[in-house]
């Protein structure tokens, strides 16, 4: 095991987020990292926004399997920080299961399972973390849906979801169980 540890900048930018998780992700498939030190990188790194979106784009998207179980210690790193990772696990769920149908519509066969990868890995870790956050953030998103408006509105209109990708939206954050 090494000694080296990832330091993570106090203001770090969504650029850098994204090159600090692809080099820990390499250290983890080369079990480079102690457990407390596993833990220690996520949990600073998801702290901020930017550290977060960066952790999340890069880990959701890695074309490693590595990346479909989660360790322990990322949950227990996500789980002490529920607000921000809450939010970006709703958001990243309604987010691939729309970009699938989209995919689909143009028969990106790539670019669905790609965006199927990203729902499941999401799927996995709303299921680990088992936090109120994410229930009552679904439940938002859903009502938001059904009604028409709602918390959610601005970030469904800033995406452009039309009523299709809306109800698979629905349907997947509903299907998770969690509320």
């Amino acid at each position: 095991m090494s000694s080296s540890t990832l330091p993570v900048p106090a203001n770090i930018k969504f650029d850098e987020a994204i090159d600090l998780t692809q080099t820990f992700l390499n250290q983890l498939k080369k079990k480079e990292l102690t457990s407390s030190q596993i833990r220690k990188f996520v949990s600073e790194l998801v702290q901020t926004s930017n550290g977060a979106r960066g952790f999340f784009v890069t880990y959701l998207t890695a074309q490693d399997p590595i990346c479909d179980e989660p360790q322990p210690e990322i949950i227990a790193a996500l789980h002490a920080h529920p607000e921000i990772a809450a939010d970006l696990l709703v958001k990243n769920i309604a987010m691939s299961t729309a970009q699938q149908l989209y995919h689909q519509r143009r028969n990106d066969l790539e670019m669905v399972a790609s965006s199927a990868t990203v729902a499941a890995r999401t799927t996995e870790i709303i299921q680990q973390l088992k936090l109120p956050q994410i229930q009552d953030m679904c439940r938002e998103l859903v009502d938001t849906i059904h009604n028409g408006s709602g918390s959610y509105s601005e970030f469904l209109t800033r995406w452009g979801y039309d009523d299709e990708q809306k109800n698979s939206i629905a349907q997947t954050v509903s299907s998770l169980g969690i509320y």
